[in-house]
């Protein structure tokens, strides 16, 4: 049973713990688990990395630092050396990129590596969204694809 001191915003319950103790705000996501982590309510900030990369390494303390300040959303991280099939599904073409979704839509991807302002940015963006309305949009532009492959 969770339980929470008055005011206090529980952390995702996704937290993990790393070497030193400290508690880290991301998930590992893999092929496994990908569709049930985007699936699920709420924001999603995925950001596909390499241990080879120097951008990713770079990329790596802003992304955890933002994971910190918000543990409404969930933060996860695809290593796309041992996630290649997954990285290739979505196109995933250069590292670091960042995948948000929100409610299992696909609302942002950024390829290269963001400012924490920008993440910031884009969690605000997201969180303001009315999403009924972006599932018509989403609708309405799958009708489209639809009529235009028939046509």
């Amino acid at each position: 049973m969770n339980t929470h001191r008055a005011g206090q915003i529980p952390r995702a319950e996704n937290t993990t713990h790393s070497a030193k103790g400290k508690i880290m705000a991301t998930k590992e996501i893999t092929g496994e688990n990908f569709q049930e982590t985007v699936g699920k309510e709420g924001i999603v900030l995925l950001d596909f990395w390499a241990e080879w990369c120097g951008p990713c390494k770079r990329f790596g303390p802003i992304f955890e630092a933002t994971s910190e300040e918000h543990p409404e959303v969930t933060f996860g991280k695809v290593d796309t050396e041992a996630n290649q099939e997954l990285a290739a599904a979505l196109q995933i073409q250069s590292i670091p990129t960042i995948m948000m979704f929100r409610d299992g839509v696909l609302l942002a991807r950024e390829a290269g590596m963001l400012p924490k302002e920008a993440l910031n940015d884009l969690i605000s963006q997201a969180e303001q969204l009315d999403m009924d309305e972006v599932r018509k949009q989403v609708e309405e532009q799958m009708k489209q694809a639809e009529a235009q492959q028939e046509g």
